[in-house]
């Protein structure tokens, strides 16, 4: 099969998950003041839904002044600084070149990097197809899904109520499960665990998963690293 019909069929599970929480956006969108048009063009070239979801929260009657615009920015940046981490462990795994890089850094989200990451160590051969296939398929979805809620929006409940906040973290943990799989890597995550609630609250959210993220990647480069030395020894 095509590689890139193997990554957006890799992706197609999450489609359930993420089709309330686009509704949701853009029933927050049309209810601050934006426009159908305006609505569908955040989820087209924004494609990060806490951010849009910040961002819509800012819009009053359609407008935003310029000093809440810039604070938006910020909190934009800070909510995805943990893409960072992302990049840097695709560009060992994947062999891109500059523009393939930059298109794969346009739509990456969280569930297309877990997917990816972990179809990867299941054996799949991994490329630009296969990445740019999983992230396209949730891109797809995305957007159909706020045209949707942009157009149904007087029709469907509160975001609130439909209790999208739960689906990702319980998406992502069963990701992590699978790879637990020696006693290094449970102490690893339970430490990125413990330190992300040690942290919560006191500092911004992309801040707190970039620091959790490095944190444990030193925890666990020290574990190999010393893991290696006493068996040599």
């Amino acid at each position: 099969m095509n590689a890139f019909w193997q990554g957006f069929r890799l992706l197609i599970p999450l489609w359930p998950g993420m089709v309330p929480f686009a509704v949701a956006y853009a029933v927050t969108a049309r209810g601050a003041g934006l426009s159908l048009w305006e609505t569908c063009l955040m989820s087209l070239t924004v494609f990060a839904g806490a951010s849009q979801f910040a961002a819509a929260g800012q819009f009053v009657g359609g407008q935003l002044p310029l000093a809440p615009a810039l604070a938006l920015v910020g909190t934009t940046f800070l909510l995805n600084m943990r893409h960072l981490l992302y990049g840097l462990s695709l560009s060992r795994a994947l062999p891109l070149r500059g523009a393939q890089r930059a298109l794969a850094a346009q739509f990456l989200t969280d569930e297309a990097f877990g997917m990816v990451t972990v179809a990867g160590q299941g054996g799949a051969a991994l490329g630009f197809a296969f990445l740019l296939g999983a992230e396209l398929s949730l891109y797809v979805v995305w957007n159909a899904s706020t045209l949707l809620g942009a157009l149904a929006g007087q029709v469907l409940p509160s975001p609130a109520a439909l209790g999208v906040g739960v689906i990702f973290p319980l998406a992502f943990l069963g990701l992590l499960v699978p790879l637990l799989g020696d006693r290094r890597s449970g102490v690893v995550a339970l430490a990125a665990g413990l330190g992300a609630w040690a942290l919560a609250g006191r500092v911004p959210g992309g801040v707190l998963i970039l620091a959790v993220g490095v944190g444990g990647a030193l925890l666990g480069a020290w574990l190999t690293t010393r893991r290696a030395v006493g068996g040599a020894a």
